[in-house]
């Protein structure tokens, strides 16, 4: 089977698990035990059976539940994510998605960078030189980093760097680039093409960046380490020792690379916990992501939005696992070719 071959039969894969999901969020939103038309009404409008009525015919419920089925999968299909109800009424969920949506990227992003650009060499480092001080050093480091809970961490954050004038004699809003709009709240990515827009939108996006990302940081670099051991030890590493190869060589085309295989599913899963860290991180640091959007949706009961933005964060993990696939085939070769 060829790569070209393997990543479409992936792809194929990935069709039933996006409408497994779909299906098992429509079947909660619209069949479970919580009434979607009671919640877009207040309690005098529950009672008055015409009220009522017209919040499950703006929903849609009073068609037999087979149909409003179909019809909600086929609008999703198509995109076609309707409106709001009671958050931001009666806007376009597709327009509320592209405004929110690019903060939580933008803010995924560094935060997956440091997980992986930090944490993994950290890992690496230490399983070198395993069993001495850096080793001991980072390992402890690792497991603290992974023991503190990202709203407590952002938590402490904030109060430290509203305080870094008086703690550490400067201001974070005014080192580099200037935070006029203070150190939470949203980044400005209408300037990224600039470089002052791009730093400024960094700089607004690192502190959160750097709690959603510390605990996959610690578990990367904990996952790296075991690696690294693990690969050290093995028979062709010895053969290569043998046979003369350079260490240079030996350390980064033998033992890294080989290393990184088993940290692919690592670091995959770990964007998998960002997508559901966003949630209270970006709470906690006032970014208007998508994360707090379904926060706000789910707090103020609005049901059919929070199933609209389920689907999205359903079609983002089943993206990233068919990310994970192609780094498989880029780090291990052998990956897709089984069947040649």
């Amino acid at each position: 089977m060829s790569r070209a071959k393997y990543l479409g039969k992936r792809l194929l894969m990935a069709i039933p698990v996006v409408w497994l999901g779909a299906t098992m969020t429509w079947f909660i939103i619209f069949m479970g035990p919580i009434d979607p038309a009671a919640r877009l009404l207040s309690e005098g409008q529950v009672r008055n059976p015409a009220a009522y009525q017209a919040a499950q015919t703006q929903l849609g419920l009073n068609q037999p539940p087979l149909q409003h089925y179909f019809d909600w999968l086929s609008s999703l299909l198509v995109f076609d994510l309707g409106q709001t109800w009671l958050l931001y009424q009666g806007s376009n969920v597709n327009a509320l998605i592209m405004d929110f949506l690019p903060r939580t990227l933008w803010l995924g992003f560094w935060s997956v960078l440091i997980a992986i650009f930090v944490g993994v060499p950290l890992g690496f480092y230490a399983g070198m030189r395993s069993n001495t001080v850096a080793d001991y050093v980072a390992s402890m480091g690792g497991i603290v980093w992974r023991a503190m809970p990202n709203f407590w961490l952002g938590i402490m954050l904030l109060a430290l760097l509203g305080s870094s004038e008086a703690i550490f004699g400067f201001a974070w809003e005014t080192v580099g680039p200037d935070l006029l709009t203070g150190i939470s709240g949203n980044p400005d990515l209408t300037q990224l093409g600039t470089v002052d827009g791009f730093l400024r939108a960094t700089k607004k996006v690192l502190p959160a960046a750097i709690v959603l990302g510390s605990a996959s940081m610690g578990n990367e670099m904990r996952i790296g380490r075991t690696a690294v051991l693990e690969v050290k030890n093995q028979d062709y590493v010895e053969l290569a020792k043998v046979k003369g190869v350079s260490k240079r060589s030996l350390v980064y085309k033998h033992i890294l690379r080989n290393a990184l295989v088993p940290l692919v599913p690592i670091i995959t899963s770990e964007a998998f916990l960002l997508i559901g860290g966003s949630v209270l991180v970006e709470t906690v640091f006032g970014i208007n992501g998508i994360g707090y959007l379904f926060y706000q949706a789910a707090i103020q009961g609005d049901l059919p939005l929070v199933g609209t933005l389920m689907y999205v964060f359903i079609l983002m993990i089943v993206g990233i696992n068919l990310i994970q696939d192609v780094l498989y085939t880029l780090i291990d070769p052998r990956v897709g070719l089984e069947g040649d």
